[in-house]
């Protein structure tokens, strides 16, 4: 399981925004993924109120949870975890950089928005995890600003994604509909740069690995809405794979148990 941090200290740097679209794009290229939010105004944990589909799981919960939410993921069997961050909460930055395999920055492309990355930046080097800012809502055609912009995280000894999300309305309008801009308007440039970006980000990370199941096209599996029944469902998974060798009928009916038990 991989780790990707939304970390930035000011407000409307656009976490959330990263967060699911990321988690989506994994989502959709067959990766299990959760989004853990960490943000008490819990943006994340509303999207997926107001979202038909059930994956990606969003869970709420306050920072120093953090670990044993990432250790439920682990054992229910997702594939990549975005941690989604409040501004101007140093304790839960350092704590999701610190869990990450990678920390994304948001940043807008406007001075104010660079000029207040310094702190981010001080405490992403606390986590010593790779990190790069990602720019976010930038005019599509401003090419200076985008190289100005570089110029100035590089004073702070971080380095600009080569992918970003510019300010596009698919990625405004999706977020209402509970959505995200992949599945709004998948021809959209918001979705290709989506999918430009999650593909970035898999080469930092290395790797993700589909579960067993995905692999073989898999059975039917319950998205979960929340960590305990991820994790039973999990564990009773673990169990099939040792009782399909001895009891096929026996195997069949826990399958359909589980599938028929109530989501807590």
């Amino acid at each position: 399981m991989k780790t990707i941090a939304i970390v930035s200290q000011k407000g409307g740097a656009g976490k959330t925004t990263l967060a699911l679209h990321l988690a989506c794009a994994a989502q959709a290229g067959g990766f299990q993924s959760a989004i853990i939010d960490l943000d008490p105004q819990a943006s994340a944990a509303a999207w997926h109120d107001s979202r038909e589909a059930e994956a990606p799981v969003v869970v709420a919960l306050p920072y120093t949870r953090l670990a044993q939410a990432l250790e439920a993921a682990r054992k229910g069997g997702a594939a990549l975890v975005v941690v989604d961050t409040a501004p101007h909460s140093e304790a839960a930055a350092v704590a999701a950089a610190r869990a990450a395999d990678l920390v994304l920055i948001p940043c807008r492309a406007g001075i104010l928005d660079l000029r207040a990355i310094g702190t981010t930046a001080q405490l992403v080097k606390l986590a010593r995890k790779p990190a790069w800012v990602v720019l976010n809502a930038y005019h599509p055609s401003a090419n200076q600003l985008l190289e100005d912009a570089r110029s100035a995280v590089a004073v702070h000894g971080l380095a600009v994604a080569p992918v970003g999300l510019a300010m596009r309305s698919a990625f405004y309008h999706s977020l209402t509909a509970g959505l995200t801009a992949t599945e709004y308007a998948p021809q959209d440039r918001a979705s290709q740069e989506t999918h430009a970006l999650f593909a970035w980000a898999q080469q930092q990370l290395g790797a993700l690995t589909a579960s067993w199941y995905e692999r073989r096209g898999g059975f039917p599996r319950v998205y979960c809405q929340t960590w305990e029944w991820a994790i039973s469902l999990a564990r009773c998974q673990y169990d099939l794979l040792a009782m399909c060798q001895t009891d096929i009928v026996s195997c069949l009916l826990r399958m359909l148990l589980v599938q028929g038990s109530p989501r807590g």
